[in-house]
């Protein structure tokens, strides 16, 4: 077995300091817990404050020290979201139970022997540990070892390969562990003075010493956990579970009364959120957010905003810009005190694919992108799409509808839009089209225009221009020909006859021809069957791109 132990000195600070804005981060930062300091930054040890210091001797050495509370509530859920991010890479991930002392430990540990393999080693298994880990906000010392108490302890004494923390052995784990101090061991710690009155200041001093003796005198406690972090004894551990529905709470430093103020503490939910997300092997679908508000007469207590993706994603930099988007055009009904983030809507899938070239995926995942950033900026019913109707008559065969989901058709209506719209006129219809027969001029009996028969592909499938007229716009007809814009129209293809609309009263009875004006250019034109009383019964229904 081979154990890595994430140790995370900071947690506690790194938890406080997570909402804190700009300013607030460059001063010193100390926890007070009855009175008391727990614990300082760098900043604040380097003016004097240390632990266990009373809080006005704190503000006498640093009168400019920004105090927070200790809470281990927050801290359970700073270290859940790095347990959730180390699911990644193995399912037998334990945190570390309090030492034995009182203290709690920070520590993460992860069964990785048969992850090595799927990592390329252990040293890169390490890079893709610590990339993973950052975007939490804290700092890490890791460390392995053949046993979990083993890289427990070693986490928490050494750093990095460097400090030679790490052993793939139990023989080189022991030989690291004799230079130890024994108040790494919670009974250790508990029993320090009498140990250093004795002399026993290294873990190697104990393991010299009659077991007996060492057992009378402090208990077998000290002994068991000494064996365990040996490998001399077994310790079976349990692993965290991530959990199937996504919920924490975080609390703001100060009353948020803007959208900036709100992304502070926001940032850290979606963080958080995309580490159970990952470790559960999925992508978020959507979330929740809620901003708990100040207790005010007729107010209400919390405010919800709900964030529905287009595609699947575990981005944090996309969501976040979602979030900025909706929040920027909240009104708050009063600040914000806490927020509040829920996810269950996941949607299992692999690792994205980091794809050297430009792929369908890819591109479709960018027009997803976009469409949610649309959405976010000018609302749901802002963004519309075309949807396919059962109507034959081109102005009513499409109609508009909310962006709810994937922004792109069904694989029916894209196999049916394919030929009509997306693809509307390919380079061999155009050449094809061009190099049709010339039609004779227009006889005064419209009825009796010859056409260029459809071939029986063309049929099956007719072809559609992209952009339709909104109303379609009468043609001249002059010397027994069509005119648009100043110039002739050729017709080349032709007719599509429509016949529909007699269930509603809209009758279309028309005849629809492919024509070319002004060079290349081809438009969509048709014939009334039934022409009217008085002017051409031809119109201009569209334009091929």
């Amino acid at each position: 077995m081979l154990w890595l132990a994430v140790h995370l000195p900071q947690l506690s600070l790194e938890s406080f300091a997570a909402t804190l804005d700009p300013a607030g981060r460059q001063r010193p930062l100390a926890l007070i817990e009855a009175h008391r300091i727990t614990q300082a930054d760098a900043r604040a040890a380097a003016l004097g404050v240390q632990p266990g210091a009373k809080r006005a001797t704190a503000l006498a050495l640093a009168p400019d020290l920004l105090l927070g509370q200790a809470d281990a509530a927050r801290d359970a859920l700073a270290l859940q979201a790095v347990g959730h991010a180390a699911l990644t890479f193995t399912p037998m991930v334990c945190l570390q139970p309090d030492d034995g002392a009182g203290t709690p430990a920070p520590v993460v540990l992860l069964e990785v022997q048969a992850s090595l393999r799927c990592f390329g080693g252990l040293r890169r298994l390490l890079e893709r540990l610590r990339r993973a880990l950052q975007p939490l906000g804290h700092r890490c010392c890791i460390a392995s070892a053949p046993t979990a108490l083993g890289a427990a302890l070693l986490a928490r004494w050494r750093d990095d390969l460097a400090s030679g923390a790490h052993s793939v052995d139990i023989a080189a784990l022991r030989r690291l562990l004799s230079d130890a101090p024994v108040w790494l061991l919670g009974t250790g710690r508990a029993n320090w003075e009498a140990l250093q009155g004795m002399g026993l200041r290294r873990l190697a001093d104990l393991r010299h010493l009659p077991r007996t003796g060492l057992a009378r005198r402090f208990g077998p406690a000290l002994l068991a956990e000494l064996d365990r972090a040996c490998g001399d004894a077994p310790d079976p551990r349990r692993p965290i579970v991530a959990p199937p529905v996504f919920g924490q709470r975080i609390e703001l430093f100060t009353r948020a009364d803007h959208a900036g103020q709100l992304m502070a503490g926001a940032r850290v939910l979606i963080e958080r959120l995309l580490a159970w997300a990952r470790a559960r092997h999925s992508r978020v679908r959507g979330f929740t957010l809620l901003m708990h508000h100040e207790t005010r007469q007729r107010m209400p207590s919390s405010s919800e905003l709900a964030i529905g993706l287009a595609e699947p994603s575990a981005d944090a930099a996309h969501l976040q810009a979602l979030l900025a988007e909706r929040l920027g055009r909240l009104p708050l009904p009063a600040p914000a005190l806490e927020l509040s983030l829920h996810c269950a809507a996941l949607v299992p899938c692999g690792p994205p694919n980091g794809e050297l070239f430009p792929t369908r995926g890819g591109e479709r995942e960018g027009l997803a992108r976009l469409v949610e950033r649309l959405q976010a900026r000018l609302g749901a019913d802002g963004v519309q799409r075309l949807v396919l109707a059962a109507d034959h008559r081109p102005e009513r065969a499409t109609g508009e509808a909310a962006v709810d989901g994937v922004p792109v058709t069904t694989a029916a209506a894209a196999a049916s839009l394919r030929p009509r719209m997306a693809k509307t006129v390919a380079a061999s219809t155009r050449s094809q089209l061009a190099a049709a027969v010339p039609m004779r001029p227009l006889p005064a009996d419209a009825a009796a225009v010859p056409v260029r028969p459809l071939s029986a592909e063309a049929a099956a499938a007719p072809m559609r221009p992209l952009w339709l007229l909104r109303e379609p716009q009468p043609l001249v007809e002059r010397a027994a020909r069509l005119w648009l814009d100043g110039a002739p129209l050729q017709l080349l293809a032709g007719p599509e006859r429509i016949e529909a609309g007699w269930w509603d009263g809209a009758l279309a009875a028309r005849d629809y021809f492919i024509a070319r004006v002004h060079g290349d250019a081809l438009v969509w034109v048709y014939r009334l069957r039934v022409p009217p009383g008085k002017g051409s019964g031809w119109f201009l229904q569209g334009r091929f791109a």
